[in-house]
């Protein structure tokens, strides 16, 4: 472990009880980093970490209370001093095709991949902005590039992390904040499981493809290809080296697709190029 407090980085980590949360806690926790863990129970964070309370600050946070999660960006300096990298992680997924998806479903999916991200941001920024250094990790998915039958509503979710993390990286680039965007594949994780919810209505018309997801779902649940493990310390080794990426595939899975929808789009858009570039005002 690093001896140095000055090499130490602060971390602040959401979603921490379990999956690629509690990875990411561990691998900081034995560089011999600092971490704001957060968690809507964080004495199952304690537990998991037995002897790192000089290190390891667990807090409750809930993602849709800005004024709670102020107040875990201020414990973190508080305690710590500084922030240095910002990992939101916290997540779930809703499967069902978007017509059996009611308002409210879909208004929970976006209140915590969306909104709840959002908020911590915001809440961490001043602190990154005022030291003129950070970084920002935010976990997307491979859904956050490519729409999948059944999972419409969370791909929504996700490629708005993807369109906020774009924007973010141009914005605070000046400021020396970096930014990240995870993209996993399917790894073995709770996603699949409790951490996953679904659609409360069934269309028979759908169960040729949203269906089919389902079915993955059940028949997947604990055996993806992808360890949750190797990927917390892919993330902290692209994090804490030099240049780190502004996306960041993970599992092969995940490459294979997100490099054939890139080709897939370069062959559609010059089959129509000569219509789009029609559409301008004649020079």
């Amino acid at each position: 472990m690093a001896s140095d407090p000055s090499q130490h980085r602060v971390w602040i980590i959401t979603g921490t009880s379990q999956g690629f949360g509690r990875d990411l806690v561990r691998v900081a926790l034995d560089r011999g980093d600092r971490v704001v863990a957060t968690s809507r129970d964080p004495q199952k964070v304690n537990s998991a970490f037995p002897g790192s309370s000089d290190w390891l600050l667990a807090l409750p946070m809930d993602l849709r209370d800005a004024k709670q999660i102020a107040g875990v960006a201020d414990a973190a300096i508080k305690r710590f001093g500084r922030i240095d990298v910002l990992v939101n992680n916290a997540g779930h997924g809703l499967l069902g095709a978007l017509e059996e998806a009611n308002e409210e479903e879909i208004k929970n999916v976006f209140e915590i991949n969306v909104f709840g991200l959002i908020r911590v941001t915001q809440a961490v920024l001043p602190h990154m902005r005022k030291q003129r250094s950070g970084h920002i990790v935010n976990l997307s998915s491979i859904g956050g590039l490519i729409g999948i039958p059944g999972w419409g509503c969370y791909n929504a979710t996700k490629f708005a992390v993807e369109g906020i993390s774009e924007a973010l990286f141009h914005e605070l680039k000046p400021l020396g904040i970096g930014v990240t965007i995870v993209e996993p594949g399917p790894f073995r994780t709770d996603f699949l499981g409790g951490s996953l919810a679904m659609v409360k209505s069934h269309i028979p018309d759908y169960d040729e493809t949203a269906g089919k997801t389902r079915s993955y779902q059940e028949e997947n649940n604990g055996s993806q290809a992808g360890d949750p493990a190797r990927a917390a310390k892919a993330i902290v080794d692209a994090v804490t080296g030099k240049n780190p990426p502004l996306h960041l595939l993970l599992g092969g899975l995940a490459y294979q697709r997100a490099t054939a929808k890139i080709d897939a789009l370069r062959r559609e858009f010059e089959t129509w190029k000569d219509v789009t570039l029609a559409t301008d005002f004649p020079k």
